[in-house]
């Protein structure tokens, strides 16, 4: 049963924020903010209550005998759409991600299997860029470093678009591929791996950084870019001295690659921050659904048998050649529907 009092505490909340708005007070950003995380959930919970309403009206309707037949013709409808309303409304008060509206940075690298896990990390990097593609969603390489085959030694992005974190935060892990790779000639099936990891963009406010904690150092840009990147002591490499994590940036203007590092620096320093938070609080939790763990094996890419499995949720896709062209919603939508019936069975504890 849901409690009418804090849907009630739901609604005046919201004809508290939109009384502040309109007179003009309080930080508006931060209040227009509260606004969009409230008016669906508002919206929902009246659903929900006309529901209720029109519930108790046909019960009663039924000791009128001039409406009683019009009342059993309703009441099974009505009936039947309770527990959905119901359902509708205790997703919409489970606690919020608040990183879930932010832009994300994508890193991949690839895992054990030399070139072929290179090959593999490529083909992962287009996956996501055209399921990017396919949202409206904004693509902005930070950081790219290719192999000899046209793989990847390293890709870092930043993507930008509605609920972008939100949508790929269940991505982070193991993605493991088993093929015959371009470079076998016996026609024997491999195994290689690559990690993804997904974090949400921090801002200052989130992560402060001690300048006297990083190491800044500049270096002539590697790879292809013509005279400019080759003669000009442009990338930029930070090192946060504590925590030992280092980034590097190789656009071709210093100013900016200083910029994209910090950026980087923050989103992993704001992310290790999470998990933090997030192992104390799941400790006991059985599902391994957004745990964040980057040594997990969450995925395994069968290309033989055109067959995808995600191993947190046991699902399985025989759909292959789609899933590496981006198509990639059912899967995020299983495990988000995973997580919710996690966060559900907590609160009902």
């Amino acid at each position: 049963m849901i409690p009418t009092e804090r849907l009630h505490q739901i609604k005046e909340r919201l004809e508290f924020v939109e009384a502040r708005m309109s007179a003009g007070g309080g930080d508006i950003a931060e209040l227009g903010r509260e606004y969009a995380e409230l008016r669906p959930v508002v919206a929902q919970i009246e659903e929900y209550e006309q529901l209720l309403a029109d519930l108790a009206e046909a019960q009663a309707m039924l000791s009128d005998p001039e409406m009683r037949a019009l009342a059993e013709e309703e009441l099974p409808t009505l009936k039947a759409r309770l527990p959905e309303a119901e359902h509708a409304v205790q997703l919409a008060l489970l606690p919020r991600d608040a990183a879930d509206a932010r832009p994300a940075v994508l890193e991949i690298r690839p895992g054990t299997g030399g070139d072929e896990a290179a090959l593999f990390a490529g083909d992962l990097a287009r996956m996501y860029q055209r399921h990017a593609e396919q949202h409206g969603w904004q693509w902005d390489v930070i950081e790219e470093q290719l192999s000899g085959l046209g793989g990847l030694k390293e890709l870092v992005v930043r993507i930008k678009g509605e609920g972008v974190f939100a949508r790929l935060k269940f991505e982070s892990g193991v993605h493991r591929v088993q093929r015959v790779p371009e470079t076998e000639s016996g026609g024997r099936i491999h195994t290689s791996a690559a990690t993804v990891a997904v974090l949400p963009e921090a801002q200052e406010v989130d992560i402060a950084i001690n300048p006297n904690d990083i190491r800044i150092d500049t270096m002539r840009s590697s790879g292809a870019g013509g005279q400019h990147v080759n003669t000009t002591d442009s990338a930029v490499r930070i090192t946060h001295i504590p925590s030992g994590i280092v980034v590097t940036s190789s656009e071709k203007s210093q100013h900016r690659n200083r910029e994209i590092a910090m950026q980087v620096l923050r989103a992993r320093l704001f992310d290790a921050e999470r998990q933090k938070i997030d192992s104390a609080r799941a400790s006991d939790r059985k599902s391994q659904v957004g745990s964040g763990d980057r040594s997990e094996r969450i995925r395994t890419y069968n290309f033989p048998q055109g067959r995808m499995t995600d191993h947190r949720i046991g699902l399985t896709l025989y759909r292959l050649d789609q899933i590496m062209q981006g198509d990639i919603d059912e899967i995020i939508d299983a495990l988000t529907a995973e997580h919710q019936a996690s966060l559900l069975a907590e609160m009902e504890r």
